[in-house]
């Protein structure tokens, strides 16, 4: 089953056109880790289903830097696609696409995957990361 929607050039370039911040270079966004561009596919994938607008996703992202801004958050640009899942997260839970408990499952999944996981291996999700 895919997992990360596959995004078209054209759809790529309009959604980092469309949300002030996106790093690009002339061919579109660009991203440092493949997490980076599975977050930017998920919300590229909710938006085109009409879950969130491009601007109440901006609206949202804006204040997600300015809560991390305030908690400390340097703004390198290092931490850009971190506010980007975080907004993500936000929005599917208010929009309930999926609650907030079951994110928190699913976080606590993939961190103890990635825990078992040996260093340079793709994570696996299996039934006893849930337990």
């Amino acid at each position: 089953m895919e997992l990360t929607p596959r995004l078209t050039p054209s759809q790529a370039m309009h959604a980092a056109v469309a949300v002030p911040g996106v790093p690009r270079d002339e061919d579109g966004p660009v991203f440092r880790e493949p997490w980076e561009a599975r977050a930017f596919a998920m919300a590229l994938a909710l938006h085109e289903a009409g879950v969130f607008s491009w601007k109440e996703w901006a609206e949202t992202l804006g204040a997600e830097i300015k809560r991390a801004q305030a908690a400390g958050d340097p703004d390198t640009g290092e931490t850009y696609y971190r506010h980007w899942l975080a907004t993500l997260e936000r929005l599917v839970a208010a929009k309930g696409v999926a609650t907030t408990e079951l994110l928190h499952r699913y976080r606590h999944a993939w961190d103890h995957a990635a825990d078992r996981t040996p260093h340079g291996k793709p994570i696996e999700l299996t039934a006893e990361d849930f337990g």
